[in-house]
């Protein structure tokens, strides 16, 4: 059940809202700016899918995307005002049992953090799921393009094809503070995208689909007690 398709007495009583939090910004020469918005908004149709009591809201396309400000195209919000934004549009949900908030760009994940804080402590019963992935390859690199090639295979530039910075990311992250992910690699690429496959990428949007099942369910579980 889709938001975008519903006019309000067609809603119904007190459902879960499934919110997918994406951003624009740089994925590398081979992939587009939206990736992080398509991974969301796709598995939050999986989990609609699955669980008819889920509505999905329409996706946020932007998110704090500081650190790829150094590459043209990206378009941020910043911290501040996407815990904001997640905080005002939590609250103005209360006509559904729960909210799951999406996120599948790391960027949010401290000002989401921070926004679920503050809801949760205003009694509110709302989570927030990430999708998980390797500490060496986290944005555009194999994982990733895998992902698009399953999702949207016209949309992946394979000609372009290059590794990029392949350390872990805990290893990094003082630097891409500092620095953003330009600093710490010229063509935007934490991973190496070598080796991607759709079959690959089918694979992972089963394995996260089946771990947010799970989130939602411990939602529905917290909206019952």
């Amino acid at each position: 059940m889709n938001l975008a398709d519903l006019a309000w007495p067609e809603l119904g009583d007190r459902r879960l809202l499934a919110v997918p939090l994406g951003a624009t910004e740089q994925h590398g020469p081979h992939l587009p700016y939206t990736v992080d918005t398509e991974i969301a908004a796709e598995l939050c149709r999986r989990l609609g899918a699955a669980r008819p009591e889920v509505v999905v809201a329409p996706a946020l396309p932007y998110g704090s995307s500081g650190e790829h400000a150094d590459f043209p195209g990206t378009l941020s919000i910043g911290q501040e005002a996407t815990e904001l934004l997640v905080v005002e549009l939590v609250r103005s949900a209360d006509a559904f049992a729960g909210v799951l908030l999406v996120s599948a760009h790391g960027g949010n994940a401290f000002p989401l953090r921070r926004a679920v804080a503050k809801l949760r402590y205003e009694g509110r019963n709302v989570r927030a799921w990430c999708p998980d992935g390797p500490a060496d390859d986290t944005h555009a690199g194999r994982l990733e393009t895998s992902v698009m090639l399953a999702l949207r295979p016209e949309a992946v530039r394979t000609n372009r094809f290059e590794p990029g910075q392949t350390r872990p990311l805990p290893e990094l992250i003082g630097r891409l503070r500092d620095e953003g992910v330009r600093g710490v690699s010229p063509n935007g690429v934490l991973g190496d995208p070598a080796g991607a496959s759709a079959e690959a990428g089918r694979a992972t949007l089963s394995r996260w689909t089946d771990a947010l099942l799970e989130a939602a369910a411990a939602l529905a579980r917290d909206g019952i007690m």
